[in-house]
């Protein structure tokens, strides 16, 4: 798996909890990972039943930080109701993390989530990716950094695609219309918070396209024939049940 440390599979296993999956999230995922980017991990765990059903219920998110090997680690996990009650929501975060390319551990009920994710999609999930844009701009205002800038890039290519496609994409490389993005992550590469060259995109081109691209995803959304809700609730609440039955 390119980019991704061998031990990856090792911080996985140390997590408390069985896991339903552990993928790669981030700029690895997002194809603009630095030589000192974080490893994102984000993953789904499953409780025992006495943790849920008793007075003293166990952590609907795991969080893990530190480093290994010189890189830091961002461990984040959902447990498995809270992960399907965000699946239901239109958080296009959530779809990245569970059909992520950059698997790490699997199991049969992720396959078996991942097949309910087609399900799940509707024209709000343009929502998230708007104001995540907007907020990765906001960002690139103040510190004039390559990274959110190409966050900003990266996420109205996604929600362009999802809503156009129904297909999750998160990876920049694959989805980019820009000349100019291939020069950018190439210099990303060099450092994570480096400070975005103007000899590479002028900042008014820069403006513009994320305008156009923050109306194009604005207009791919009305025109959507995504559904206008999930309608994968039911499957996703027996999903529940069985695993909750069989701990």
């Amino acid at each position: 798996m390119p980019d991704i440390p061998p031990w990856a599979g090792e911080v996985a296993d140390e997590h408390p909890y069985p896991l339903v999956f552990a993928t790669v999230s981030g700029a690895h995922l997002y194809g603009f990972a630095s030589v000192d980017s974080d490893l994102d991990l984000r993953a789904c765990h499953v409780l025992p039943l006495n943790e849920v059903v008793g007075l003293q219920t166990g952590p609907e998110t795991v969080e893990i930080g530190g480093e290994r090997e010189g890189m830091e680690l961002d461990v984040v996990s959902q447990e498995l109701a809270k992960f399907i009650r965000l699946l239901l929501r239109p958080n296009g975060y959530v779809l990245e993390q569970l059909l992520s390319p950059l698997v790490i551990r699997t199991s049969a009920l992720h396959e078996e989530l991942k097949s309910l994710a087609p399900f799940c999609l509707t024209p709000e999930h343009a929502r998230h990716y708007l104001g995540f844009a907007a907020g990765q701009w906001q960002l690139f205002q103040k510190t004039g950094e390559l990274k959110p800038a190409l966050y900003t890039l990266r996420v109205l290519h996604t929600g362009i695609h999802l809503m156009r496609t129904g297909e999750v994409q998160a990876d920049l490389r694959v989805l980019n219309t820009l000349q100019y993005v291939p020069d950018l992550i190439e210099a990303k590469k060099a450092g994570e918070h480096d400070r975005l060259p103007p000899s590479l995109v002028a900042p008014e081109v820069l403006a513009a396209d994320v305008q156009r691209l923050t109306a194009e995803l604005e207009s791919a959304r009305d025109a959507s024939k995504l559904p206008a809700s999930p309608s994968a609730a039911e499957a996703l609440d027996a999903l529940l049940i069985r695993t909750r039955l069989a701990r």
